[in-house]
């Protein structure tokens, strides 16, 4: 039984790790440092490092990895929702004719498969499925790991001449955030009336030391935030320990993306919305009275704390 695991210049694959089962082997499209990270990993048993050429894109080694993993045929192929490492895992699954599964919960490999489970219809079910072949399975990384001593073994089949290369990288506006570690959240839903009301929100978040989130509209509609702000289905999934919900009506759509939160609490105008419904505590109010008694009251506590 062996496991591939596939990862684009990046060491975060801690709960893939967790998901291999038998020999496992990391195939690292990067440099020898971040080969180095990934060797760390408790679980992987060996790392294969390609190189790219100089200047050239990962996706570019696309096609060398699926040569150097198709020989292999393993009964299971990991990779992280990145976009590099889903290029690389719709390559090595054209290759060996397997099925990618995405949206992806849990992964048990025995012998008579891979018993995939994932979420469908938009995570209001779950299915599971078996694959007799190999499983090309994308979810999430998880972190970066510690302790582990696998080899890393320097594999040159990179092609000479990929046909392309970076001409020019421009770092975004906005510094990109992964909701998915963060212990608290805020989100921001349509309630909020005026981007510029949106510092209600943050001013809660920094006062609980949350990240900010949004639902689909703010994101993908009027584009308040950027994507990776978005919590839903086709957005980002968390599990904090806390979730605030501000203006938030509870669409489907949204409560799938944070149904892991410990914690949730809705605050809306209407008793009805539906997000009442999923909470563990609901505030029946105007978010612009709300937030900034709340944020008021932290900051009170958090100052009395300090002066005792």
């Amino acid at each position: 039984m062996t496991t591939y695991i596939l990862t684009a210049g990046d060491a975060r694959i801690g709960r893939l790790a967790e998901l291999a089962a038998g020999t496992t082997t990391a195939v690292v499209v990067g440099d020898a440092q971040t080969a180095a990270a990934v060797a760390r990993t408790p679980g992987v048993d060996r790392v294969l490092r390609v190189e790219p050429a100089p200047g050239a894109p990962v996706e570019t080694c696309a096609g060398a990895v699926a040569a150097l993993v198709a020989d292999a045929e393993p009964a299971l192929v990991l990779a992280a929702p990145r976009p590099a490492d889903r290029v690389l895992a719709g390559a090595v699954a054209a290759r060996l004719s397997a099925p990618v599964l995405t949206m992806v919960r849990t992964v048990a490999v025995g012998d008579g498969g891979v018993d995939v489970t994932r979420s469908v219809f938009g995570g209001i079910a779950e299915q599971t499925e078996r694959v007799t072949g190999t499983a090309v399975v994308v979810t999430d990384g998880g972190a970066a790991g510690e302790g582990g001593s696998a080899p890393v073994v320097d594999a040159v089949v990179a092609p000479a001449d990929p046909g392309v290369v970076v001409t020019a990288t421009r770092v975004a506006e906005r510094a990109s955030v992964d909701l998915s570690r963060a212990s608290r959240v805020v989100a921001a839903g349509r309630g909020v009336r005026r981007q510029e009301d949106l510092a209600l929100v943050e001013g809660l978040a920094a006062a609980l030391g949350a990240e900010v989130a949004c639902s689909r509209p703010l994101a993908e509609g009027v584009g308040w935030l950027p994507h990776d702000r978005y919590v839903g289905v086709t957005g980002q999934h968390v599990a904090p320990e806390l979730y605030v919900a501000a203006g938030v009506s509870g669409q489907l759509q949204h409560v799938v993306g944070a149904r892991g939160a410990g914690t949730v609490v809705a605050i809306n105008t209407d008793p009805g919305c539906p997000y009442f419904a999923e909470a563990d505590y609901c505030v029946v109010g105007d978010l612009y009275e709300v937030l900034p008694a709340l944020t008021e009251a932290l900051a009170g506590a958090a100052g009395a704390g300090a002066a005792s």
